[in-house]
Parts: structure tokens; C-alpha cells; sequence
């Protein structure tokens, strides 16, 4: 397929199919969650990469499990629940946390987390977490091979060096961590703020002066970089970067 850039380039673009359970990966990324449950002085987690807001009024927000999983159990006999949203540092006791059973392990001892306690929910909280969001069960939905729980919010936190009424991504210490699928994970980051012109015609300006300018000059300086080092040399000092 080929589409006309504005620039007037003609750019190729391939496009691959794929399996149609790949548009679970493709809806991600969104941010991990470690979803906690409390049951008769029981403690159990899991990581949940399938997770979304699903209202504002009243706040209502939804983890999707399978059905047969212990913590689905555990959260249709306590009717509440906790999600914690981890950073990279606690990549490794995420990715734990999915391959052990609550059924025979006590997953957050084995884990090495240090909990804490909820403000609303007998859920425990995971120290070291970037955000916390306590929640009452509002709904059990099936949906396919999966469960939709539904969460009504009762209380949030969050560090303030990672949120203020949105993802600050200043650091990748306090960015969140998102699954990609198998054993991969990725922190997001690069914030982008989203500045829009429009022309006479109500049409959205592709490319303002400004950009254009910067755009310029990026393309000034790598032609520069190619020039003094060759283009054999600006090709492995790009792949060494």
C-alpha cells in the first residue's frame, strides 16, 4: 500500500495479518495492575494486563479474568478488591505473580512484598507500587472464555512524583510498567502533549512553522552527521545508539 505523505514522499507501508486474538495485545498498552483480595485472613495477587475505566458517575472500573483463576474466586466471596500499578522496579515480582497459584502459595510472602493496608478494603495494598485503587464489587459480567468484574471506586492513591491527574512519565523509575505479551514487558514513557492548529477552513494543520523549523533543522543536522561521518559511519553509530 502507498499513501502520500504531506511532504509529497511516497511512503510504503506493509501491512501483516495477524490471528484476531491478537487484538488483546494490539488494545494494550495500558498500565499493569497487581489486583489483591483478601478472603478469611487469606492474602492472594496477580498481575491483570486486561483492565479499563469504565465509567465516570458513579467511578466504576473493570479487571477481566478467567474464571476458573483463584483470585476470581476470591473476589466474588470478599465483593471487593484492590488494584496496585507497579513500576520497572517491581517488573520481576509481576511477572512472578502470574506463574504461581494462590491456591498452595502464599504469592506476596514468596514474592518478598512489603504490604500495607487499604483505607476502605481488607484488600492489602503492595508497598513500592506507583498507584493504588481500592474498589467494592459492583458487578460479575461473563464475557467469553473470560469474567468481566466490575469495580466501584472507593478510594485512590497515588506517589506524586508519578501522577497529578495524569501520568507525569518524568522518570522511568515512576512511569508504569505495560505487558506485550510472553515474558515482555515495556515502561511507558515519552509524553507527548497533543497542540492542534486549524486553517481558515476549519481543517486541521498537519504541520505548524514551528514544527516544520524543528523538523528542519533535525534533518539539517543529520545530513551534517552523514556528511562527516559517511554513510557507513552515521549507520553504525545510529545502530550503536
Amino acid at each position: 500500500m502507498y499513501a502520500v505523505g504531506e511532504r509529497g514522499a511516497i511512503l510504503e507501508r506493509m501491512r501483516r495479518q495477524c490471528d484476531e486474538t491478537d487484538a488483546r495485545r494490539l488494545l494494550n498498552p495500558g498500565p499493569v495492575a497487581i489486583v489483591t483480595t483478601m478472603w478469611r485472613a487469606v492474602t492472594n495477587a496477580a498481575p491483570v494486563a486486561w483492565t479499563a475505566p469504565l465509567s465516570m458517575a458513579p467511578p466504576l472500573v473493570g479487571i477481566v479474568l478467567h474464571p476458573h483463576r483463584h483470585t476470581a474466586d476470591m473476589i466474588r466471596f470478599s465483593e471487593e478488591f484492590a488494584i496496585n500499578i507497579p513500576g520497572p522496579a517491581l517488573l520481576k515480582q509481576t511477572h512472578f505473580l502470574g506463574t504461581q497459584s494462590g491456591l498452595n502459595t502464599n504469592k506476596l510472602e514468596a514474592a518478598g512484598l512489603e504490604l500495607f493496608n487499604g483505607q476502605q478494603v481488607q484488600a492489602p495494598l503492595i508497598e513500592g507500587c506507583l498507584a493504588w485503587i481500592e474498589c467494592g464489587l459492583q458487578d460479575v459480567i461473563p464475557i467469553g472464555d473470560h469474567t468481566l468484574f466490575v469495580g466501584r471506586v472507593v478510594r485512590v492513591q497515588a506517589l506524586e512524583e508519578a501522577y497529578a491527574q495524569h501520568w507525569l512519565l518524568e522518570s522511568r523509575q515512576y512511569s508504569p510498567l505495560t505487558y506485550i505479551g510472553g515474558t515482555h514487558y515495556a515502561v511507558i514513557g515519552d509524553p507527548r502533549e497533543a497542540v492542534i492548529e486549524v486553517d481558515t477552513q476549519g481543517g486541521l494543520v498537519g504541520e505548524t512553522a514551528e514544527e516544520r523549523e524543528q523538523r528542519e533543522e533535525e534533518e539539517a543536522r543529520e545530513r551534517e552527521l552523514r556528511q562527516a561521518e559517511g554513510d557507513e559511519g552515521f549507520e553504525e553509530m545510529g545502530s550503536r545508539g
